[in-house]
């Protein structure tokens, strides 16, 4: 029976199962709880973390002291701060536990490792590496030029369990509008029939 995390390199990196103990040997495991922070503004990212069970968010927090959302990360995302964990800069981000969580946590050199013994490792991290800079871009594109009823039906396609997961507040921080902003796209889109 094999981890949710080897399951994910198994069945969607192609990984050899020949290949896992050589790789679990490069991970660690922890969980943690909810409100725990893995990643605190100035700090510098050491770490990706991939979500086995739980919830994650990376997040900034304004002059004014308002939290502005970048990305949640549920069962089988991996999250953590580029900027930071690439060129060793102090993160402008925080990373923490909407849920109790179970992680697999590695770093660039298990990046490097796994690359050179699995061709098909180093195909899927490029894939991953340029997904996500589309979905920045989609991001940044929905930010600036969609309504907040557009912005709402792409994070529920992104996300679509996450709806009864997380307050609405934190949605809304992620789309970029008000909390009531949101809860009137919600009436407007239950009067559409929406579900």
């Amino acid at each position: 029976m094999y981890s949710p995390f080897s399951s994910y390199l198994i069945q969607k990196v192609k990984i050899k199962p020949e290949h896992m103990d050589l790789i679990e040997a490069q991970i660690s495991r922890k969980s943690i709880k909810k409100g725990d922070v893995l990643l605190g503004e100035g700090e510098i990212c050491q770490n990706i973390f991939f979500v086995e069970s739980g919830l994650l968010r990376l997040f900034s927090i304004d002059a004014s002291g308002k939290e502005h959302i970048i990305q949640f990360a549920p069962e089988n995302w991996l999250i953590s701060e580029r900027s930071s964990l690439y060129f060793g800069l102090p993160s402008s981000y925080y990373i923490d536990a909407l849920e109790d969580s179970e992680l697999v946590i590695f770093d660039l050199n298990f990046i490097q490792t796994v690359s050179s013994i699995s061709p098909e490792f180093r195909v899927h991290n490029e894939y991953i590496l340029q997904n996500h800079i589309r979905q920045l871009q989609n991001r940044i594109n929905l930010l600036i030029g969609a309504n907040a009823e557009e912005r709402y039906l792409d994070f529920i396609k992104l996300y679509p369990d996450l709806t009864l997961r997380i307050p609405q507040w934190m949605i809304a921080s992620y789309l970029g509008i008000t909390p009531e902003s949101l809860s009137r796209v919600r009436k407007q889109l239950a009067h559409k029939n929406f579900r």
